[in-house]
């Protein structure tokens, strides 16, 4: 496709993911476009400003923005700090949105309602491909419309947090309690300290998000002791929560799943699992939640709920183009079995660029977290090294594109059934190996003996056959 060489290339969203993207087009002589809904680049990140990433600044930081900025003077923060989500806008977006090729194509405040190709709607297929792209926006002068020869949709799923039904929708009552209802990870030790001090709070989710919300309300129990927290578990087990645990090569997610299990084995934390709510009713300044534990009605009375239970993406301005997802995962057919919560064993998610990400529409491409549908445990370098491979293949080096620049760290999340002994395997025994240092037979034996445990069992059955249609001896399949 041959276009006019002033045409830009569409960036949606200014977040990590989207001003690399924005770098690395302006690397390569390409015109970036980036529109950003929100009032500040790194408008979602601020929303969880508070939180402490898991990944230290090494992995944060984008070559090609570091390129831009090492142009301006800017220093980069120490590389193995781990930063908030605060601090990676103010210290790494902003000074990067101030880069003149990226600070002249950036619009803030302007949402993007619609994106087709010009002249044609999704049924239509003579001269498509050589048609530009035309990016609907609204911002607070109206609505606009601009071309563009490519559309890389790096908009994030912040903005669509999973509600609390376990079936994917809303529970009666839900709606009406909003303004009781917080979705992500709520600053309760800051800006929120108010509403959850001293209260009866329910936390739900299986994740990292709702391990932080729940440490963060035991700090806060600390200072105000009448705070009670109930943590519920869709799913009746935590060890895949553990991150790894000593495993995980990014070391801060294993310290907060260690954390979280030692609150729970010392009753800290009120644990209700399984557990699906049914209804929550507003009963003065209070919230109801009916629910079914443990395949039993349970009925609990709270002041606060906190829904931690994941993000989805927002694919409503996508209705004109030919994309592809899969079913499941809501990410590209390619991508989905790399990702999908429900295979997806422990170890990294391979490096991917455009041939994982490619869409039935030339020229359009969704990267960052939006990639991965519904699946969680996306880090920013993934993105990164997504946008490398898509920018690559958009300034015509198809070589480049397919090249791998990216090793990611070992996550540790297990969430699949290994083979029979698969003990060193990459699926992992029981939460995965562990360091030759330690004196344990996988991860969950490990956690076990520093609670002071004889251990979990698991080195007496590594070698016994899996019995059909079973976790085995993995307890994170569980």
């Amino acid at each position: 496709m041959t276009f006019p060489p002033d045409l830009p290339v569409a960036v949606i969203g200014a977040g990590p993911v989207g001003l690399a993207a924005a770098a690395h087009l302006a690397s390569r002589g390409l015109r970036p476009l980036v529109l950003e809904k929100g009032a500040s680049v790194g408008a979602a990140l601020l929303e969880w400003g508070h939180v402490r990433v898991f990944s230290p600044w090494r992995y944060n930081v984008d070559e090609a923005a570091r390129g831009l900025l090492g142009r301006t003077g800017w220093r980069a923060p120490d590389p193995d700090r781990l930063p908030t989500g605060g601090e990676i806008v103010r210290d790494y977006l902003v000074p990067l949105a101030a880069v003149p090729e990226i600070a002249s194509n950036l619009r803030l405040g302007a949402t993007v309602t619609a994106i087709a190709r010009q002249g044609h709607d999704k049924v239509s297929n003579e001269g498509r491909e050589a048609s530009p792209f035309v990016v609907h926006y609204q911002d607070a002068e109206g609505e606009h419309r601009v071309l563009a020869r490519a559309v890389l949709d790096a908009s994030g799923t912040w903005a669509r947090p999973n509600p609390i039904g376990v079936d994917g929708l809303r529970v009666p009552g839900e709606q009406e309690a909003g303004d009781r209802i917080a979705y992500g990870i709520p600053d309760v030790l800051g800006a929120a300290r108010s509403d959850y001090a001293g209260k009866r709070v329910l936390v739900i989710g299986g994740g990292h998000s709702a391990i932080n919300v729940a440490l963060a309300l035991m700090e806060l129990q600390n200072e105000a002791p009448g705070t009670e927290i109930f943590w519920a578990l869709r799913r009746n087990g935590v060890e895949k929560l553990l991150g790894g645990g000593l495993n995980d090569q990014l070391p801060e997610r294993g310290a907060l799943g260690l954390a979280a299990k030692r609150a729970i084995e010392d009753g800290t934390l009120n644990m209700l699992a399984p557990f699906s709510v049914d209804r929550v009713e507003t009963d003065g300044d209070s919230l109801t939640v009916d629910a079914t534990l443990a395949g039993k009605p349970f009925s609990l009375t709270v002041d606060r709920i906190v829904v931690a239970a994941g993000f989805r993406p927002d694919l409503s301005f996508l209705g004109e183009l030919r994309i592809a997802l899969d079913p499941a995962v809501e990410a590209p057919p390619a991508l989905a079995p790399l990702i999908d919560p429900n295979f997806h064993s422990c170890g990294t998610v391979p490096p991917h660029g455009i041939e994982e990400l490619a869409h039935p529409e030339p020229g359009f491409t969704i990267v960052g977290s939006k990639s991965y549908g519904r699946a969680p445990t996306f880090l920013m370098a993934t993105g990164y090294e997504q946008v490398r491979s898509v920018v690559a293949e958009i300034g015509g080096d198809a070589k480049a594109a397919r090249e791998v620049h990216l090793v990611l760290p070992e996550t540790g999340v297990c969430n699949a059934v290994p083979s029979a002994g698969d003990r060193d395997g990459a699926s992992g025994c029981c939460g995965g190996p562990v360091p030759e240092a330690v004196d344990a037979c996988c991860v969950d034996d490990a956690v076990a003996k520093e609670l002071g445990d004889a251990g979990c069992g698991c080195g007496e059955r590594v070698s016994e056959p899996a019995p059909a249609a079973s976790a085995g001896c993995c307890r994170s399949a569980a």
